[in-house]
């Protein structure tokens, strides 16, 4: 199990019965990276991989 799994744990817990649009999520992307920029490129990856995950080609 890697650490990041109990912070995945716990989102699905406490919010795994919600629905929130891609819009809702970039802007809160945005907002913990202004606040972190540190995470930067953590969270460019993660938002490219989320963006590709359907292209038949990657």
């Amino acid at each position: 199990m890697y650490f990041t799994d109990r912070g995945i744990e716990e989102l699905v817990d406490r919010r795994g019965e919600e629905e929130v649009s891609v819009l809702w999520l970039g802007e809160r992307l945005r907002e913990f990276v202004d606040l972190n920029p540190e995470f930067e490129i953590p969270i460019e990856r993660l938002a490219t991989w989320l963006a590709r995950l359907d292209d038949e080609d990657e």
